[in-house]
């Protein structure tokens, strides 16, 4: 797998819009943490690691009746071109409703954070 979060996203976008209660996939710290940054966001309910030498990672989604809490998941920075900024420069996506997320020196963190933190980094994706 080249890009392992175009897959996360991919899998959560194609799971919510069938209505799944959970999407299993193969497990990465880098998932695991961007996952981690959704349930504090309220945007998924639970993150699940199991197996032991090739472990899966469980999320189970999330949904305001019929549909999922999450309405948009965008991939900022890809393997072909890595996008970066500073802390005083994080966007805020949607005007403040959606959240970006970002791969700093501190660990994957949401954007409000971030700019808490006062640090900056790779911008991984945009949810709304």
């Amino acid at each position: 797998m080249h890009d392992p979060i175009s897959d996360l996203l991919t899998r959560l976008r194609n799971a919510g819009s069938a209505h799944h209660a959970t999407a299993v996939m193969p497990h990465s710290k880098l998932k695991e943490s961007v996952a981690s940054v959704l349930k504090q966001e309220g945007y998924i309910s639970d993150v699940q690691v199991a197996g032991g030498a090739k472990k899966t990672l469980t999320i189970t989604l999330k949904y305001e009746g019929k549909k999922p809490v999450f309405t948009g998941l965008r991939q900022i920075s890809t393997p072909g071109l890595r996008r970066y900024t500073g802390s005083t420069e994080i966007p805020r996506v949607l005007g403040g409703l959606g959240v970006a997320i970002l791969s700093t020196p501190r660990g994957v963190l949401s954007g409000n954070v971030a700019r808490q933190q006062k640090v900056g980094g790779e911008i991984v994706c945009y949810v709304w």
